[in-house]
């Protein structure tokens, strides 16, 4: 297995890992740890950094137009595609270490925000959105 390979399998299978206290023990001093320092996409940081040095940078890519996007995924290497994963993985889980500490702050029920975190490690921006609208209504509930 070549480098490029390694490292993604290392940092996508460690995701998971690094998730799961979020979701299981969000209270443990651990997971007040994790989600206090951006420990996680610091180090996902360092894979992105590697991926895109390896891949030459960004070059000439545009980020100005929607056939610039396209562009750069069309003519991905897997060095790029690689650091393009690691973004997402590094700020998913920014995410929802935050929305974890949201909750905590406002002290609503963890079983609500698990679908939302679930949301968030698949789908981004759409555990977003189910978090604001959980915890909107629950809070308007609770009042």
């Amino acid at each position: 297995m070549d480098t490029t390979n390694l490292l993604f399998t290392i940092a996508n299978s460690a995701i998971i890992l690094a998730w799961l206290p979020l979701l299981i023990a969000p209270t443990k001093q651990f997971t007040q740890r994790l989600i206090q320092f951006p420990f996680v996409p610091f180090v996902l940081s360092f894979f992105y950094l590697y991926f895109l040095l390896k891949d030459g940078g960004l070059g000439e890519a545009d980020f100005s137009s929607l056939e610039g996007i396209l562009v750069l995924f069309h003519q991905a290497t897997p060095e790029a595609a690689a650091a393009g994963w690691m973004h997402y993985l590094a700020f998913d889980f920014w995410v929802g270490c935050w929305l974890l500490r949201d909750a905590q702050k406002r002290a609503l029920p963890h079983a609500l925000i698990i679908f939302p975190l679930l949301c968030t490690f698949m789908l981004g921006p759409v555990g977003i959105l189910l978090y604001v609208v959980f915890s909107q209504t629950f809070l308007k509930i609770k009042q």
